[in-house]
C-alpha cells in the first residue's frame, strides 16, 4: 500500500516539504520493490538511500530549528533518533529475512506511519513557529 504526500502534510518550508516528498517517494519505491519480490539489491539500495537521506533531512530540519530558536528542539531531536532506530530495525529484519511482504508490512507500520504522524504532529508545529516569526518581522 503506497503512501501519498499531499498538501495537508506541508509544513510551509519548501526545502523541508521537498525532502518529505522525496522520503515518501523512496518509501513507496521500497514498498513496491518488496511487493514485486525484486531482489535483495533493490530493497537494500532503497534502505541504504533512506538511511543517508534521512540523516540529511534530519540535519536540515535541526539546523533550521536552531536558526529559528525552536523551543521544542530537544524533544524533536529525540523523535528523529526514534525514527533512525526504527529504520535500523527495518534494515535488520531485511538482512535476516530478505525482501517480501513482511518488509512491506513493517515498512508501512514503522516508517510510513511514523513519518506521517511525525509530520502532522511535530513538523507542522515547527512550520507554524517559523511562520509566526516571519509574520512578526
Amino acid at each position: 500500500m503506497a503512501i501519498e504526500w499531499n498538501a495537508s502534510l506541508s509544513v510551509g518550508i519548501e526545502e523541508i516539504d521537498n525532502q518529505h516528498k522525496e522520503l515518501f517517494r523512496q518509501i513507496n519505491h521500497l514498498i513496491h520493490a518488496c511487493h514485486q519480490g525484486r531482489g535483495v539489491e533493490t530493497v537494500g539500495e532503497v534502505l541504504s538511500f533512506l538511511d543517508s537521506y534521512v540523516r540529511l533531512h534530519f540535519q536540515t530540519e535541526e539546523n533550521l530549528m536552531r536558526q529559528y530558536g525552536f523551543p521544542e528542539f530537544q524533544a524533536h531531536c529525540l523523535q528523529h533518533q526514534e525514527f533512525m532506530a526504527n529504520l535500523a530495525e527495518v534494515r535488520r529484519r531485511f538482512s535476516e529475512e530478505g525482501p517480501g511482504v513482511h518488509i512491506v508490512v513493517i515498512t508501512n507500520r514503522i516508517l510510513a506511519g511514523w513519518l506521517n504522524t511525525h509530520i502532522r504532529r511535530s513538523d507542522k508545529i515547527f512550520g507554524a513557529h517559523v511562520e509566526s516569526l516571519k509574520k512578526a518581522q
